[in-house]
């Protein structure tokens, strides 16, 4: 017995609409496959966006197609697609070819994406000096802050027991407890107990060689040098990226005169350093007694980066 199929137009045209679906569906699976997922996120990495990726892998399946394919292949809509083809055909992803109704877009090899690719990192390595500068430009650009009054030299104070270095000092020793009686009890003592050392220059008076022959007790080393030729009365510290200056009455206008700055420079702080370690050097000259023991004294300096 034989059977007569009967296959009409309509019957042709429902394939039709059911079999575009279905490839529609395979290219998608074809894109989400793993090795596919790894592929793309490569190319996000050489400058691609996640949809121009996709593009750029259903064009190494698909060969020369029209944006409508491309549309299918990644289930972008065709005006999304046809956009973003046209943006990576100006980038150099992509070229174009002229049919008589549309445009078929081709991607380039894989070859050129990883020679550009090698471009893009050969640039980035001739700037390199230029962003490891601008890296560091924040220690370069100063902060300086004001303290006013006796209260404002205190918080100047309590900043250097902040200190991750030692501290480098120039100071009147008997300048500092003329206006703050309290001084070796209150900050000295502090300072000793939170382990931060100190090298100190100071005028040769009274004062100072007490101060001198507490040395070892208190954590410090000063080196005394003639006060008929150095009698400062103001107070500077070097310490981290920091210069703390401390100055006292002038004798002009009372207590209003007294007042603290805070440079933050990294610059401006090593500058200070070795002009304190040229000082340190000549103070031992002047008082052959206080033997050189070198640019570290008897301790062990602490550095930051």
């Amino acid at each position: 017995m034989a059977y007569r199929c009967s296959f009409t137009a309509a019957t042709h045209n429902r394939i039709l609409r059911i079999s575009i679906p279905v490839v529609q569906i395979v290219n998608i699976l074809l894109l989400s496959w793993p090795m596919a997922k790894d592929i793309i996120h490569v190319l996000q990495a050489v400058g691609l966006d996640s949809k121009q990726s996709q593009l750029y892998v259903a064009g190494l399946q698909l060969g020369t197609a029209p944006a409508s394919d491309y549309a299918k292949a990644t289930g972008f809509n065709r005006i999304t697609s046809y956009n973003l083809l046209e943006e990576m055909v100006h980038k150099g992803y992509f070229t174009v070819v002229r049919k008589v109704r549309a445009k078929w877009y081709a991607p380039v090899a894989p070859e050129y994406v990883a020679l550009e690719a090698r471009k893009s990192a050969e640039a980035l390595e001739r700037v390199l000096p230029e962003l490891r500068s601008l890296q560091g430009a924040k220690y370069r650009k100063p902060r300086v802050r004001f303290f006013e009054g006796w209260d404002g030299v205190r918080h100047v104070y309590e900043d250097t027991l902040t200190a991750e270095t030692e501290l480098l000092n120039f100071a009147n020793s008997s300048v500092v407890r003329k206006f703050w009686p309290y001084y070796d009890a209150q900050y000295v003592d502090e300072r000793v107990k939170r382990g931060i050392r100190l090298r100190g220059i100071s005028p040769d008076d009274q004062t100072g060689k007490r101060v001198h022959g507490e040395d070892q007790e208190k954590l410090r080393e000063i080196r005394l040098v003639p006060a008929r030729d150095f009698d400062f009365t103001n107070e500077i510290n070097i310490y981290d990226h920091k210069v703390a200056i401390c100055s006292f009455d002038s004798g002009l206008r009372g207590d209003k005169d007294v007042f603290g700055v805070i440079i933050e420079s990294k610059e401006v702080a090593e500058t200070q350093r070795q002009i304190f370690e040229m000082a340190w050097r000549y103070a031992a000259i002047t008082n052959p007694k206080q033997k050189d023991h070198g640019k570290q004294g008897h301790f062990r300096r602490r550095f930051i980066a």
